[in-house]
């Protein structure tokens, strides 16, 4: 009897099986090399980090957290996680500012929505790299009769005193140098911000409508309530970018110590001081690792429950 009761357990069981095995063969070229390339290398850079193998030639031995320690306890480290969190608030704010403005003038029907669509998102198009050139000229330090980019046009339109040294400012040198970055990824923002406001139901608009709602309280009250997910996601997807940051920085500031991040003292460790570099990395990895895994977690239960 027991045997029969549990007959259809393992026919269901046989079936999924049979119905997961050709994906599975499908996929699996791609989860090996996401195995070897990905955890694999992964799984080398924290072995390395673990040792004491500067140089190329040098033996590799086992010493534990000792890089770790010696890491985050020097003052270089410190200066560099300090720009990359000026930089990751300025670029935040910045991006999802203007990629939910943008959105809002969309989303409220103006004419030629295709074509500002078009010019917002153009900047998507160039690579940080190329962008990064353009803006080393236009972030051009050099004032008075050398003044170029910015500065050059402050001199020309009269408000002179708007002049600055930008990203070689002690203060507001990584704002300066988010501001690339911010005029690249607003429109990503903006996309998905846009998209969040056209899945919301027009049902809920005419109601809010109905009951007296002032355009700002049916933006406040009733749209940006719904767009909650989307802007944990926006927030996610620009903060993890934000935080391994480095074509940007190094084409416009090269090896400035004044707007040095982790990932450009890493590049610039990593020809002499194989183990440091790899402490660096394995450091990004994790910080990133705490804002992600959370987040995906979270967004599993979501879907789950649904």
């Amino acid at each position: 009897m027991a045997d029969q009761a549990n007959r259809p357990k393992r026919r269901r069981r046989m079936h999924g099986i049979a119905t997961w095995g050709p994906g599975l063969l499908l996929i699996s070229p791609s989860i090996v090399l996401v195995g070897i390339f990905v955890y694999g290398l992964i799984g080398q850079n924290f072995q390395l980090a673990l040792s004491d193998k500067h140089t190329a030639i040098q033996p590799e031995t086992f010493i534990g957290l000792d890089n770790f320690k010696d890491l985050l306890t020097e003052d270089r480290f410190q200066h560099a996680l300090t720009n990359l969190l000026i930089y990751t608030v300025a670029f935040l704010i910045g991006t999802m500012f203007f990629g939910m403005l943008w959105a809002i003038l969309l989303e409220r029907g103006i004419r030629g929505e295709g074509i500002f669509r078009s010019i917002y998102l153009f900047p998507m198009a160039i690579s940080f790299v190329s962008a990064g050139v353009v803006w080393r000229w236009l972030l051009n330090g050099a004032q008075g009769e050398e003044a170029a980019g910015l500065n050059r046009l402050f001199q020309s339109l009269g408000p002179g005193g708007l002049q600055n040294s930008w990203w070689d400012t002690p203060n507001w040198g990584m704002v300066a140098i988010a501001m690339p970055a911010m005029w690249q990824l607003s429109g990503y923002m903006m996309a998905l911000f846009l998209a969040g406001f056209r899945s919301i139901p027009d049902e809920l608009r005419e109601a809010a409508r109905m009951d007296g709602a002032s355009e700002f309280q049916l933006y406040r009250h009733v749209l940006f309530p719904q767009l909650s997910p989307v802007a944990l996601s926006a927030l996610i997807i620009a903060g993890h970018m934000s935080l391994k940051v480095f074509d940007i920085i190094y084409v416009i500031a090269r090896n400035t110590y004044q707007v040095e991040v982790p990932a450009t003292y890493m590049w610039q460790v990593q020809t002499f001081d194989q183990a440091k570099a790899a402490t660096i990395a394995s450091v990004l990895l994790i910080v990133v690792a705490v804002l992600i895994v959370p987040y995906l977690v979270y967004n599993h239960r979501t879907e789950k429950n649904r």
